[in-house]
């Protein structure tokens, strides 16, 4: 059975996506999520979305309770997330208003907590390819369907935030080979992958950080991302009714984890 998640950031929150929509409030033991869960229907697919800064956007980056995120998903029977994030460009050809599917990330944060165990295990898994290969072609072939330019895959810089790079951060950034850059997608992926949750990306490209001579500023991610949501939302409803509970590797990503 399919159940599909979705971890929205701001603008994301459509109470319209959803029939029979009502709030839960899971319990995890790593504390509270990011906000109330939504359950409902979208074209006969069980829905959960959560907020991932909460709704009035009041969480910063390094403190959403991840693993509390990702545990409420998995307690509640998601078997896939659809997990929009807005991101900088660190490449000319990736322009603002494109959409990035990545394939690949960087973690460059040092704050953040990113497995469930620990303690008794110690899971040591693997993220040679960190997002679900099946749902990132769903998604680009969707994303193609409705005329939209998307980069099929990318390299996704992860940093702690909320602050935005220097222009030498950027410029290294670049020299690694790295296409996007974002606060949030680790270790919200990684987790995923620990919960066996087949996980991907859709990056929405808001600026070309400040690697340019302009400086990324809020008021320009904000204007952009709200220009582009509704491209992000007809991709999730084009997605949602073609995704299928075909096995898939992200669901044995425990298998030969534990020593």
């Amino acid at each position: 059975m399919v159940k599909v998640g979705i971890i929205g950031g701001t603008g994301l929150y459509d109470p319209e996506l959803m029939k029979s929509a009502e709030l839960k409030k899971v319990h995890t033991p790593f504390g509270h999520t990011s906000g109330m869960i939504t359950v409902g229907k979208y074209e006969g697919v069980d829905l959960v979305v959560l907020p991932r800064h909460d709704i009035y956007h009041r969480i910063m980056p390094t403190d959403i309770n991840y693993r509390a995120n990702i545990w409420a998903m998995k307690e509640l029977g998601v078997t896939h997330i659809l997990a929009p994030n807005a991101v900088g460009s660190l490449q000319g050809q990736i322009k603002p208003g494109d959409i990035v599917i990545p394939d690949q990330f960087i973690d460059r944060t040092t704050k953040r907590k990113s497995t469930f165990y620990e303690g008794d295990s110690v899971c040591y898994i693997s993220t040679a390819d960190p997002f679900c290969e099946t749902l990132r072609g769903l998604l680009t072939k969707s994303a193609k369907e409705l005329k939209l330019k998307v980069h099929p895959k990318g390299t996704a810089v992860v940093i702690e935030g909320p602050r935005f790079s220097t222009r030498a951060e950027s410029n290294l950034f670049r020299s690694w080979k790295a296409d996007i850059i974002n606060m949030t997608i680790v270790p919200e992926c990684v987790l995923a992958r620990e919960a066996q949750i087949c996980y991907a990306s859709i990056a929405m490209v808001t600026d070309y950080d400040c690697w340019k001579q302009h400086a990324v500023d809020t008021a320009e991610v904000i204007k952009t991302m709200k220009e582009n949501v509704e491209h992000v939302k007809n991709i999730i409803k084009r997605v949602i009714p073609k995704i299928t509970d075909a096995d898939c590797s992200c669901k044995h990503a425990l298998e030969g984890s534990f020593i």
